[in-house]
């Protein structure tokens, strides 16, 4: 069975997890996230308790204060909510999302130029 996608506030949390990148307590992951936002520890506690059951994070309980750690590194999930979202949204056309993407005006020239160097870096290696 896949790993579902993360919610909103899970995506925050793995974000949490991904930046240290390494185990962290539900006290660490609660005093990161409320550096951000107002969040009550039992529910970071809990959210963490439903990640574990979903597969999105891994709880090691060898400890007194158990710790807990991402299942997936970033670049896969950002990668499963993208074809998700493509495959919903844009009824799976990737060049109607970044036509969608560039259309909304918020790349900058330096961003533009950097997805032109990228789309030809995908050309030649499909090339090669």
């Amino acid at each position: 069975m896949a790993t579902p996608n993360p919610t909103e506030g899970e995506l925050a949390i793995l974000r949490v997890l991904w930046s240290r990148r390494e185990a962290m307590t539900v006290r660490e992951v609660h005093a990161e996230l409320s550096k951000g936002k107002d969040t009550a520890y039992t529910t970071v506690l809990k959210m963490l308790t439903i990640m574990a059951d979903k597969g999105l994070v891994r709880r090691d309980e060898s400890e007194r204060s158990h710790t807990y750690l991402a299942m997936q590194d970033e670049p896969v999930v950002q990668s499963n909510l993208l074809r998700d979202l493509m495959r919903r949204a844009f009824s799976g056309s990737a060049l109607t999302l970044v036509q969608r993407a560039l259309d909304d005006e918020s790349a900058s020239a330096e961003d533009l130029d950097a997805i032109g160097r990228m789309i030809a870096q995908a050309k030649a290696k499909r090339k090669g």
